[in-house]
């Protein structure tokens, strides 16, 4: 098992309700506990003009290896309908791995931390 923080962000079609459900997909990941969340809090948008994210972070026990967990993660993503059209762009959800046990990783589809 590894301990793995993962940053949640949406600004699109009702950002809050996107959070939230993320939480409950997260928490329904094979072997996959969701122990703790942060408070959701709003932030500015860096970038371009957008609205206001809507942001939070999850801690999960995880059996799943790094990639499997970023696959799992995008795969709640695209559920969430999510578009990558534009580099810090709006967005419906964001789901960042932050930190993966006390793992440096650096492949070409994931960095952490």
């Amino acid at each position: 098992m590894a301990l793995a923080y993962i940053g949640l962000g949406s600004n699109l079609e009702d950002p809050l309700a996107q959070v939230t459900r993320a939480f409950a997909e997260l928490a329904d990941l094979p072997t996959t506990a969701l122990l703790a969340r942060s408070s959701i809090y709003t932030s500015r948008a860096i970038g371009p003009a957008q609205p206001d994210y809507t942001n939070a972070v999850a801690l999960l026990d995880t059996q799943l290896a790094p990639i499997a967990l970023l696959d799992a993660l995008q795969a709640i993503e695209q559920a969430h309908q999510r578009v990558r059209v534009q580099h810090w762009g709006p967005r419906t959800l964001d789901l960042d791995l932050l930190l993966y046990g006390d793992q440096t990783i650096a492949v070409e589809r994931l960095t952490v931390p």
